[in-house]
């Protein structure tokens, strides 16, 4: 008798494991026609919508069903990374530091009495054959003592 119930069980995942899978690919289907054709009618849209919730349902279920996997490192999803933005390059590359030259009078007055700011470094990555080194491309920033602008 155990053996029958356990038959049961058996195709009752089964049949829901495809009911899922279809419900999956009609999504997909519907997704493509939405990319291809754009939104036709309002039922669309609502079938779309009723289908990402179904899919939604069913794989929250299968996560219940399945805990055991849920400890399993393989099984366990990766968080999202954060963009941070573009890293700086590693220290160990050699570097090569090309200074732009500096202007000698000021845009605005014509004055000559500028004192240095700071500078703004870029750094490059350049690939040479079995080899990198970084490039530094330095622009000085000077201010001008007689108009107060910053001339870069």
């Amino acid at each position: 008798m155990t053996g029958d119930a356990d038959d049961i069980i058996a195709l009752r995942a089964a049949l829901a494991a495809a009911e899922a899978q279809i419900a999956h690919l009609k999504h997909i289907i519907a997704r493509m026609r939405q990319d291809r054709f754009g939104a036709s009618s309002e039922r669309g849209r609502r079938l779309l919508a009723q289908l990402e919730l179904e899919l939604e349902d069913l794989e929250t279920t299968l996560a219940e069903d399945a805990p055991e996997n849920a400890t399993d490192p393989a099984v366990r999803a990766t968080a999202p990374r954060s963009n941070r933005g573009r890293q700086p390059l590693r220290a160990d590359l050699p570097r090569e530091r090309v200074v732009i030259p500096t202007p000698t009078h000021c845009p605005c007055c014509g004055g000559d009495r500028l004192s240095k700011l700071g500078e703004s470094i870029t750094e490059t990555l350049e690939v040479i054959p079995r080899q990198f080194k970084a490039i530094q491309t330095v622009r000085e920033k000077f201010t001008c003592r007689d108009c107060e602008s910053i001339t870069q």
